[in-house]
């Protein structure tokens, strides 16, 4: 697929007003975004829901402590380190007529349904009041659920440097997964919001208990659904070109390591990578500590559902400005725009947090939800092109190698900060089984710590990392355009300067570059 300024009938109309509302250009098919992203109702729908109920949900309505919390989490974050390597490699040596990455889709669907429900029933065992039991099957069943993620998150996310090769396309591609994600996330949260309370319930959330157990249930069968089904029109709508006759070597222990080992030596990777840990431990520190901090430190817990809402509507906001700078500036503008509008509503929640103004809480979440939406497009923009400079660097397209390593931030990050979270909780005394009055003034103020000062902590050392991003437009344009011209004539021409500029951005020598070396 390449970009073009002819324009074709999906130009003009109602569809040509919601490309151009969306921010894609004349010319540029819009179906292959939509089913390209469709898949994020599983990657990102599903993600968001456990982020948002399967704390309180463990805690609340199956009896766990808040350290038997951070056990479960603690071993989902051990399950990622083993797979979502060796599915990097994997997808990327898979030879199939619907190429490398694709048949993955239409393969996961079945388990990605299965492994949703189980995150949500312990089918009698948590009734019976043994906690330790509980525990053991929810970490066999978060396992099993990360499991799955990583069988179709790692294949899709490799899939976009290839269905989506140029700068400005693949900015397209990302503006609609950030609606995409935003539709996926809020949907889902609605279904479980309207599932556990009603129509009620979307502002007036229940106090969860042991009775809750069957609307969780009945949430989880209708969203096991919802969140896997769109998978099939992922794998319907978007074409991947056939490695049949993909030739791969023999696997090698050792070629295994060097493959990650290579990915860290290039500095635009490494830039990458900082900026989305540092962002996914903020966000998981703020979406997993929200319940207890409007329970414990507000007593608005009934207002949680409104209130995420309210977030959705920021973020949905966001994504407006947060593409005009992408598409027009830099992929990495965003982020120095937003990261100080997401530090300073968690300031205003720290400073505001023994007032008695209600509106408060409002304010602080619209405005996070606006600065999550900037920071959300430049880490899913920045992906692509680190494919584009290790390519410099290696010689190899290793799509799945490097969605390795982002959906491995993604959910070691929501694992480990779960269970941090969770120890964190226990340290300064939090009983999950107490009513917030009944909990010390320490535990009330870990939980304000865990919400506000942490995540500033985390956003501030995000920030500092994306002011170190260099790669730009007119930079990847070029690169693309040696290492095509080292393919087709064996060597690329280059001026000292120019090799010198090479080296500053990818942090190695020119001379241990694939594209430094001729072919001979």
């Amino acid at each position: 697929m390449s970009e073009t300024i002819n324009k074709t009938d999906s130009d003009y109309g109602f569809l040509g007003k919601v490309k151009k509302l969306i921010g894609v250009e004349p010319g540029t098919k819009l179906k292959p975004m939509i089913a390209y992203n469709s898949a994020i109702f599983f990657t990102g729908g599903g993600p968001y829901v456990l982020g948002c109920y399967l704390l309180p949900f463990l805690t609340d309505v199956e009896g766990l402590a808040a350290d038997q919390y951070a056990k479960v989490a603690m071993f989902s974050c051990i399950c990622d380190a083993i797979t979502d390597p060796i599915m990097g490699i994997i997808t990327d040596r898979t030879r199939n007529k619907d190429g490398r990455h694709r048949p993955y889709l239409k393969w996961g669907v079945i388990p990605a349904m299965l492994a949703f429900f189980l995150m949500w029933n312990s089918f009698g065992i948590s009734g019976a009041g043994d906690s330790n039991r509980t525990m053991w099957y929810y970490i066999f069943a978060y396992m099993f659920y990360k499991t799955v993620s990583t069988f179709i998150t790692v294949p899709h996310t490799a899939m976009l440097p290839g269905i989506a090769p140029s700068y400005n396309l693949r900015t397209q591609f990302n503006a609609v997964k950030t609606i995409m994600d935003a539709v996926a996330s809020y949907s889902s949260f609605l279904v479980a919001a309207l599932v556990l309370g009603g129509i009620n319930g979307l502002f007036n959330t229940p106090k969860f208990s042991p009775e809750h157990r069957g609307r969780f249930t009945l949430m989880a069968a209708i969203l096991c659904l919802w969140t896997s089904l769109p998978l099939i029109f992922t794998y319907k709508g978007t074409h991947e070109e056939s490695s049949e006759n993909q030739v791969n070597e023999k696997f090698d222990l050792h070629e295994f390591v060097g493959q990650y080992r290579d990915v860290i030596r290039n500095k635009v990777f490494r830039r990458y990578f900082t900026f989305g840990f540092f962002i996914l431990f903020s966000s998981a520190f703020v979406s997993q500590c929200f319940y207890y901090y409007l329970k414990t430190v507000l007593n608005q817990a009934q207002s949680y559902s409104l209130l995420t809402m309210v977030s959705g509507i920021g973020e949905a906001l966001g994504f407006f400005p947060a593409y005009f700078l992408s598409i027009r500036k830099s992929k990495q503008l965003p982020a120095k725009v937003f990261v100080p509008v997401s530090i300073g509503a968690l300031l205003i929640a720290w400073f505001s947090r023994n007032t008695h103004f209600a509106a408060t809480i409002f304010i602080v979440e619209f405005l996070y939800g606006i600065g999550l939406s900037g920071m959300a497009s430049v880490q899913s923009n920045i992906f692509p092109d680190v494919t584009d400079v290790d390519e410099m660097i290696t010689g190899q397209r290793r799509e799945g190698v490097i969605a390795t390593f982002s959906t491995f931030i993604k959910k070691f990050v929501s694992g480990f900060a779960a269970f941090g979270i969770g120890k964190l909780l226990s340290w300064f005394g939090y009983n999950t089984q107490l009513d917030a009055s009944q909990q010390t003034l320490r535990a009330v103020n870990g939980v304000s710590v865990c919400f506000c000062l942490i995540p500033i902590c985390f956003l501030v050392l995000a920030f500092i990392s994306i002011m170190q991003y260099k790669l730009t437009r007119e930079k990847l344009s070029f690169i693309r355009e040696k290492v095509k011209e080292k393919r087709e004539k064996g060597y690329a021409e280059l001026t000292d300067e120019q090799i010198k500029d090479l080296e500053k951005i990818s942090g190695v020598k020119f001379e241990n570059m694939w594209l430094g070396k001729q072919n001979i």
